[in-house]
């Protein structure tokens, strides 16, 4: 009886070792048979993100989405940016009638102050202090209606604060002081010479904004090359101006700005005449100054996709 017992045990020990034998190869093949499989998923993932365009998501939203009209003005924070962009603007503002007060020759040196500005505001607002910008930015979804419209109130009254700045000590010189100067009025058939100083000055501007929202971590680096492109802006504007076409105080490339220098005519022989100094104004120094500014940042985002940056 003990034989067979022995007999018994040995063959279910063979059994049990040609069973786990059976399931080690299974083992090792199913090992050796997952890499094919992955190799197969990664190669479809791959084609089928080949497939997809360069331009997708181009026109996503970048913004928060939950900031709406019936949201926005609940958040502290949204005045703090808004207060923001008015002293920045109007910092701005004071250092753009400086530089037209004493010309391209001091450009350098306010460079360092736009530096400067820039990197103060940046913590409250992300320093648009431009509608130029802000409108760049709207129509690229980097921000929403509500908020872009409140900007650009503010900034205009940050430049009207900056022109009774500067206004008061205009006046407080007196005879001495020197006369502030104003925008040149346009001449008969150079509507499009100022207005393409103005359009070209926006592309660049908000261009080189678009590009500078990449190196948003520095907030040095990204001042410098906002700083970098407005300085760039004013020199293109400058040899166009002056040196080509013997054109003085021609240009501003803020509109926030431009419409504290006197752009809109205060007489004329006729009202139609008035009104349609009015419309040539805003066309030079508002409205196509603004669709610079959203064909800059366009014109970053588009090369940023086809470069494959992320």
């Amino acid at each position: 009886m003990a034989t067979k017992k022995s007999k018994t045990s040995s063959k279910s020990e063979k059994t049990k070792t040609t069973k786990s034998k059976t399931t080690v190869k299974s083992t090792v093949k199913t090992e050796h048979a997952a890499p094919k499989t992955h190799t197969v998923v990664s190669s479809t993932t791959t084609a089928t993100t080949s497939k997809k365009s360069c331009l997708s998501g181009f026109f996503a939203r970048k913004y928060e989405p939950k900031e709406g009209i019936f949201t926005v003005f609940k958040n502290p924070k949204f005045y703090g940016a808004l207060l923001g962009e008015i002293l920045g603007t109007m910092l701005l503002a004071l250092l753009l009638f400086s530089v037209s007060l004493m010309g391209i020759a001091s450009l350098a040196t306010y460079a360092f102050a736009v530096i400067a500005v820039l990197v103060a505001v940046y913590a409250f607002s992300g320093a648009c202090l431009n509608p130029i910008v802000v409108i760049g930015m709207m129509a690229s979804r980097r921000m929403s209606v509500i908020r872009g419209v409140m900007y650009v109130i503010a900034e205009v009254i940050g430049a009207w604060l900056g022109w009774l700045i500067f206004n008061g000590f205009h006046l407080a010189g007196g005879e001495t002081a020197y006369d502030i100067p104003t925008i040149t009025e346009v001449g008969e058939g150079q509507f499009w010479i100022f207005a393409m100083i103005e359009l070209l000055g926006a592309i660049i501007i908000a261009f080189f904004y678009a590009r500078a929202l990449s190196y948003k971590r520095s907030v040095f680096t990204f001042a410098a090359v906002i700083t970098g492109g407005m300085t760039l802006a004013i020199i293109v504007g400058y040899v166009a101006s002056a040196a080509f076409l013997s054109l003085n105080n021609n240009f501003i490339m803020n509109p926030a700005v431009a419409m504290m220098l006197q752009i809109f005519p205060t007489a004329g022989e006729s009202f139609g005449e008035i009104l349609g100094g009015i419309c040539q104004a805003l066309s030079i120094y508002v409205i196509l100054p603004m669709i610079g500014g959203v064909a800059g940042f366009y014109l970053s985002d588009f090369t940023s996709k086809l470069s494959g940056e992320e």
